[in-house]
């Protein structure tokens, strides 16, 4: 084989693999992805188990979105970022839109912030100060 044919074949396999990861990309966003999570995983859940399970998926995208970007920042870092972080980032972004249907489902609602005590330094109201 020429070098001149080797180079066009290692140029279209190139290429062929950044097709295949783009493909894979677009998959994170749309109701394709929906296909990768059991539809029954929150089904038994209550609304403090949904609202825990809610806050630790956010938590988690925020760090793979962290570490994607992060991986973006070096040589190869877009393909460092799709190889290591993206199918995980799919998945866990499958699982919030999951969560949150059934919270919505389940008519569920955030819990009140708790009510702040007083400071101990200020009177209260109604009180005489000495």
């Amino acid at each position: 084989m020429s070098f001149r044919l080797s180079r066009f074949v290692l140029l279209g396999a190139g290429l062929l693999s950044g097709a295949g990861l783009s493909g894979c990309a677009a998959i994170g966003d749309s109701a394709m992805s929906q296909a990768f999570v059991d539809p029954a995983r929150y089904e038994l859940y209550n609304c403090e188990q949904l609202a825990v399970e809610r806050k630790g998926l956010d938590a988690r995208l925020a760090e793979l979105d962290g570490l994607m970007r992060k991986a973006e920042t070096g040589v190869a870092g877009s393909v460092v970022s799709e190889v290591a972080y993206r199918n995980d980032y799919i998945n866990q972004k499958a699982l919030s839109r999951l969560a949150d249907q059934t919270w919505r489902d389940n008519k569920c609602t955030e819990p009140a912030p708790p009510a702040t005590a007083p400071a101990a330094g200020k009177p209260r109201a109604g009180r005489a100060t000495r």
